[in-house]
């Protein structure tokens, strides 16, 4: 299913009309951004916000699918599985290929946070969350976040140092409309 989500099937047409307009521009800065990666000013992290069912996977599997075609290496999970990759490196289990299971979310030119918000948070996780932001921010390797937080929810789970992070240094791009897996039903 993900790998047929593209820029030229995200129909904004299924979009009500008052989001519609707001919906072009963010198909057209996702474009633009896919095509621009890797030029010395394309650097910046990409955050996606709104409710359940706006296209923000959608186009986040674009983007890694025109990346990917132009030779980057892109890693794309969820927010649960980056967290419990994290946590099994903490005790000892070995689940990856890699020297530790967390080294490629650092190590990729684009790494894709999805359902951001939806995993229980303890203050380990929060810690987590800042070191890998902050040490991609500093390698000028950009994240593209998905959440359905809003930008005050998400300042409320993680806290001043990663929000001031995320907002300051990430296109934030707001997604509005109505569900439209369930339009499609």
């Amino acid at each position: 299913m993900m790998t047929d989500q593209s820029f030229e099937n995200f129909d904004t047409s299924l979009y009500p009309e008052n989001s519609r307009k707001m919906m072009k521009f963010i198909l057209s800065q996702t474009k633009k951004y896919a095509e621009d990666f890797g030029k010395e000013d394309c650097g910046k992290n990409i955050m996606f916000y709104g409710g359940t069912g706006l296209g923000k996977t959608h186009l986040s599997t674009a983007i890694a699918g025109k990346i990917i075609e132009r030779g980057f290496d892109v890693c794309y999970d969820t927010a649960t599985n980056v967290f419990g990759a994290f946590e099994s490196e903490r005790f000892g289990k070995q689940i990856s290929k890699f020297a530790t299971p967390t080294e490629r979310y650092f190590e990729c030119d684009l790494l894709i946070i999805d359902d951001l918000g939806t995993e229980p948070i303890t203050q380990y996780k929060i810690s987590f969350l800042y070191n890998l932001i902050n040490t991609r921010s500093m390698n000028a390797r950009p994240v593209l976040l998905n959440t359905n937080l809003s930008l005050a929810d998400m300042q409320k789970k993680y806290g001043d140092r990663i929000a001031s992070r995320l907002f300051g240094e990430s296109v934030i791009l707001k997604f509005t409309g109505k569900d439209i897996r369930l339009q499609k039903i």
